[in-house]
Formats: structure tokens, C-alpha cells, sequence
């Protein structure tokens, strides 16, 4: 009946332990979500939004002429008159002939409270060729989007045939227009410094588009290189220092996709937290099941109460992670809160059991159970493998150390009431 009390106990401190956890990760998931909300728009403002550059739209107009003969009576005499007359202006989309963009990504992430936002600097150079097909000559209409309407353009040069045009900028776009006659060729030319968040892309064009003599290449100074969806990878590319030389070069391809770059991330401080608390019941049970079958089988006399303050000393863990990661470097905080918590828990066990117990058995588990498992959550993908690995390993030294227990049999007499008793 004693050891049945004491056993509901126990499951009902590591419950409200769980509880406290299960608090604190929402706390930490309302607080990153409330900053990510909040300091997104601030960001947003001084960096800019997530860049999508689109090529120049192109638009052939021309006024087509047509011969009438018209009937008209001079003195008593008619004769007819040839005359040319305009119809009304025309007006056809055409594209470029050949495409040669060079891009530069400078990756700068900045830390804004709980969270980490991937910004960076984008230096864009292009080139647009065009060849004018037609048999009439007219004008043609080059429009160039802005990625942002609202963004920052540093040293911004638009040139037709290597002249910079004076053009100002409305709504995001800037255009102009270019006499063009059968068979010319149209030089087009931008360039601009600009800043961004999470992602750089190069729409062609809307929709399906075909490309023709093709090139953009692409530097970055980061090694971390993903590609966003719907987006295509690149013909080649080459390691350069920290980051990489991307090239994509297509003679004629038909293609809805774009070309782009995800910026990398870090780990978030404030998911971390949050989810470094709600997995801590997992990390918490495994030490409270080697407990009870260490005091199985070594007679350890560990009352409910020992079993509160081992919980509170892994509960500090996360409690003072969430509360420094804000404020510290996020490797800084770890260690930080994961020697307070061990030292909390071997401190204590070396008064409770002994110092050999304190510091081999419960401080290895300790390292292994919340230290390792919380260390797994740096990884993402690997959490779950790590949950699964530990579960079996634990199985299996629980297994071997209690193959020849007697479960019939009474259990040895409490150490803890025996100082001379050394636990090893």
C-alpha cells in the first residue's frame, strides 16, 4: 500500500510538472508570435518585403496606313484622288530576344527580440536584347516593375541602347518609349542596389514564357543555398569562398517557372524554447523511470518530495532559457541553463543518495536525457530520431538491469538510511 501511494505520487509530481511545461511553451509560442507579428512590419519597412523582379514588358505600337481612292469633281471634271490615310494605333506584346542578368546576395541576418530575420543585399544587373521583326516601323513601349513599390533603389541606372534615360519612377514602374525600324536591334539595361526579407526571385515573365538565349548568374556569400518552390534549379554551379556561382543558362526553354534564392535561417530562439518545453515530459520520464528502477535495485530510500526539487531543478532548464535566449547568444543560454540544472540536481542527489550516485548515475543521465535530447532540437528533422534512439537505448539498459530482479521479492533495504552504504 506504501509503495502503491508513493508511486501514484510520484506520477501525479511529474503530471503537474508537465502542466507547468505545457504553460510555458504557450507563453513562449504567444510571445514569438506576438514579436514576429509585431516586428515583421518594422523590418519590412526598413529592409523591404521579399523581392520578386520581374523582366521588362515590351510592347510593340504602330500606326498602320491604308490607300483610298476617293472620287472628287474640279470645274465640272471628276477624277479620282489616291490618298493615305492613318488607322487607328496598334498594339502588340513582343519579348526580348536574349536575357543577361547578373545577381549579387549578400546575406545579413539581424536578431530582433525572440526572432531572427533573414535579410540581405542584392546588387542586380541586367541586360535585355531586342530585335525588332516586324515589317513597320513604330515605337517601342519598355515597362520595368519595381520589385517593391515601396522599396529602396540605390544607384539605379535605366539605359536603352547604352543611353541612361531620365525616367521618374510611378506606382512601382518606370517606362519609356523607343522609335524602333525593321530590323533594329534594342539595347535595354538596369541596375540597382536594393534590400530584401527571406527570398529573391526573377519572374521572366508572368505565366508560361519562353526563354531564348538565356543567362542569369548568381553570386552569394552564404553556403546554405535552397531553392523556393516553383522556382528552377541551376545548369551549374561552383563553390566560391563561403558561398557559391550559380548559373542558369537556356537556349530556348518554355517554362511557367521563375529562378530564385531562399535566404537561410537560424534556429529561432522563441520556437526553441516553446518546443524545448513541450518535449521536456519526455526527457523528465526517462530520468524518473531510471530512478525508480535504480531504487529498485540499489535500495534507494528517494521520498515524493526528492522527486519535486529533481523536478524543479529540470524545470529551471527551460524556465531560464526562455527568459536569457532573448537577451544572451543562443549557445550562451543553452549552456548557461543546462549547467544550472545539472548543477541543481547533482548538488542535491549528493545529499540525498551520495556523491558517487550524484555524479556517475545521475549526472550521466541528466546529460544524456535532457542535455542530448534538448541538444536534437538544433537539428531540425532529427527530433523525432533522437526521441526513438533514446527510448531504445533506455529500453534496453532497463532491460538488462532488471533481467535478474526478483519483482516477488522484497526490496533491499533503503541506503539512504545507511550513510555507510556506498551506491555504485
Amino acid at each position: 500500500m506504501r509503495s502503491a501511494i508513493r508511486f501514484f505520487s510520484i506520477a501525479a509530481i511529474f503530471a503537474a510538472t508537465c502542466v507547468a511545461w505545457v504553460v510555458l511553451g504557450g507563453v513562449m509560442s504567444s510571445r514569438s508570435g506576438t514579436q514576429s507579428y509585431e516586428l515583421r512590419s518594422r523590418v519590412s519597412d526598413l529592409w523591404g518585403q521579399p523581392q520578386e523582379q520581374t523582366g521588362p514588358a515590351l510592347a510593340f505600337e504602330w500606326t498602320p496606313t491604308k490607300e483610298v481612292v476617293r472620287t472628287e469633281t474640279v470645274k465640272g471634271i471628276e477624277r479620282q484622288v489616291h490618298e493615305t490615310v492613318n488607322l487607328p494605333l496598334q498594339k502588340q506584346d513582343v519579348s526580348v530576344a536574349a536575357t543577361r542578368i547578373d545577381v549579387d546576395l549578400h546575406l545579413d541576418q539581424r536578431l530582433k527580440g525572440l526572432v531572427w530575420y533573414s535579410l540581405y543585399d542584392v546588387g542586380f544587373h541586367g541586360a535585355w536584347s531586342y530585335l525588332h521583326a516586324e515589317p513597320d516601323a513604330g515605337k517601342l513601349r519598355v515597362r520595368f516593375r519595381f520589385p517593391d513599390a515601396q522599396g529602396m533603389y540605390d544607384a539605379f541606372a535605366f539605359t536603352v541602347d547604352g543611353k541612361e534615360q531620365d525616367l521618374r519612377p510611378k506606382d512601382g514602374v518606370v517606362e519609356t518609349l523607343v522609335a524602333v525600324q525593321p530590323g533594329q536591334h534594342v539595347e535595354i539595361g538596369v541596375n540597382y542596389k536594393s534590400r530584401g526579407l527571406d527570398s529573391w526571385r526573377y519572374v521572366p515573365d508572368p505565366g508560361v514564357s519562353s526563354l531564348k538565349n538565356f543567362r542569369l548568374a548568381m553570386t552569394t556569400d552564404f553556403g546554405d543555398i535552397d531553392f523556393p518552390a516553383s522556382t528552377l534549379s541551376p545548369s551549374q554551379r561552383t563553390r566560391a569562398g563561403n558561398g557559391w556561382n550559380l548559373l542558369w543558362a537556356f537556349e530556348h526553354v518554355v517554362t511557367g517557372h521563375a529562378i530564385g534564392m531562399a535566404m537561410p535561417g537560424k534556429v529561432q530562439p522563441g520556437q526553441l524554447a516553446a518546443q524545448l518545453s513541450f518535449s521536456a515530459p519526455i526527457s523528465l520520464g526517462f530520468f524518473f523511470v531510471l530512478l525508480l528502477v535504480l531504487g529498485r535495485l540499489r535500495g534507494l530510500d528517494l521520498h515524493p518530495v526528492n522527486y519535486v526539487f529533481i523536478s524543479a531543478a529540470f524545470f529551471s532548464f527551460h524556465l531560464l532559457f526562455a527568459y536569457s535566449v532573448d537577451h544572451l547568444n543562443l549557445v550562451l543560454a543553452f549552456v548557461l541553463s543546462s549547467a544550472t540544472s545539472v548543477l541543481l540536481v547533482v548538488s542535491y542527489l549528493r545529499l540525498v543518495v551520495s556523491a558517487r550516485f550524484a555524479f556517475v548515475e545521475a549526472a550521466g543521465a541528466q546529460l544524456v536525457y535532457l542535455i542530448g535530447f534538448s541538444l536534437a532540437h538544433f537539428w531540425e528533422g532529427y527530433t523525432g530520431l533522437a526521441v526513438t534512439v533514446l527510448s531504445i537505448l533506455t529500453l534496453f539498459l532497463l532491460m538488462q538491469l532488471t533481467g535478474r530482479v526478483r519483482w516477488g521479492a522484497p526490496a533491499p533495504r533503503p541506503a539512504a538510511l545507511h550513510p555507510e552504504i556506498e551506491v555504485g
